[in-house]
């Protein structure tokens, strides 16, 4: 089954070997995600999908991320948050 997780990216590090690591605040509480370009790491996020994730930071868009059954990211959902959706995000990360 199919799964998906609604939040706003709160923290990037780009480290100068190409790897990306995004936090990811949600109801649930805090992820991290992260892309390697070195086959050898774990890498748990498409590239294209982890830079459009890294993109939002300091913005007011909200994200939607879905994954497949086995729990792969899919693709993201990009949208503009409104303030109770804010206001919601604040009062559960205190």
């Amino acid at each position: 089954m199919s799964s998906s997780l609604f939040g706003q990216v709160t923290g990037v590090r780009k480290f100068s070997n190409g790897d990306i690591e995004v936090d990811f605040y949600h109801e649930g509480g805090l992820t991290e995600y992260r892309h390697s370009s070195d086959p050898s790491r774990l890498s748990n996020f498409p590239k294209d999908l982890v830079e459009t994730l890294a993109s939002t930071l300091s913005s007011d868009i909200c994200i939607e991320i879905n994954f497949d059954e086995d729990g792969n990211p899919t693709f993201v959902e990009l949208e503009e948050c409104d303030a109770d959706d804010d206001d919601e995000l604040e009062q559960k990360q205190y």
